[in-house]
C-alpha cells in the first residue's frame, strides 16, 4: 500500500475510533506497525483522525452544554454508579476549568486513556477550553500514544 492510501485510511479509522467506541485506534496502530513501509505516516494520520472526530465531541459539548446537562440529571442511575460518575465528572470539570490544569489534563487524557478522552473531550468543550489549544494538546498526546504502540514493531 502507498503512504497516500495508508493516510487516508488511517485519518479515515482514526476518526472513526474517535465517535465509535468499539473501532478501536491502537489495535490500527499496532497492525500498522507489523506492516512496516508507512508506520509514521500511519501513525500522524491516526493522531489526526482522532484528533478531528474528538474536536466534535468538543463541540458538541460546547454548544450542547444546556442540553446535555439537562439530559445527565433526568437519567436515573443506581446511587453507587451515580456517585461514581458525579465524582468523576466533577474532578474532570474542576481540573478542565482551570487555565494551569486544563492543558495537562487533556494531554495525559489523550497519551494514557485516562480519564477517557471521550469524556474530556465533552467536558472541555463544556469548560470553555479554546479549540487551538485542545486540538494542539489532543494531537500531541495521540501521536506519542500511537507512536509508542508503533515503536516496538518498527524496531524489530
Amino acid at each position: 500500500m502507498n503512504s497516500l492510501a495508508e493516510a487516508v485510511l488511517a485519518l479515515g479509522y482514526g476518526l472513526a475510533s474517535a465517535l465509535v467506541p468499539i473501532v478501536n485506534a491502537e489495535a490500527y496502530a499496532v497492525v500498522a506497525g507489523h506492516r512496516g513501509g508507512h508506520a509514521l505516516v500511519a501513525v500522524l494520520a491516526l493522531a489526526l483522525g482522532q484528533t478531528a472526530g474528538k474536536l466534535l465531541l468538543f463541540e458538541a459539548g460546547r454548544r450542547g452544554t444546556g442540553w446535555l446537562g439537562r439530559k445527565l440529571a433526568r437519567r436515573s442511575r443506581s446511587g453507587r454508579v451515580a456517585a461514581g460518575s458525579a465524582r468523576w465528572a466533577g474532578r474532570i470539570q474542576r481540573r478542565l476549568s482551570r487555565r494551569r490544569t486544563a492543558l495537562p489534563t487533556v494531554l495525559v487524557s489523550a497519551t494514557v486513556g485516562v480519564p477517557p478522552l471521550a469524556v474530556v473531550s465533552v467536558a472541555a468543550g463544556t469548560a470553555g477550553l479554546r479549540h487551538g489549544e485542545f486540538a494542539v494538546a489532543c494531537l500531541l498526546g495521540r501521536v506519542f500514544r500511537f507512536a509508542l504502540l508503533v515503536l516496538p514493531a518498527v524496531l524489530a
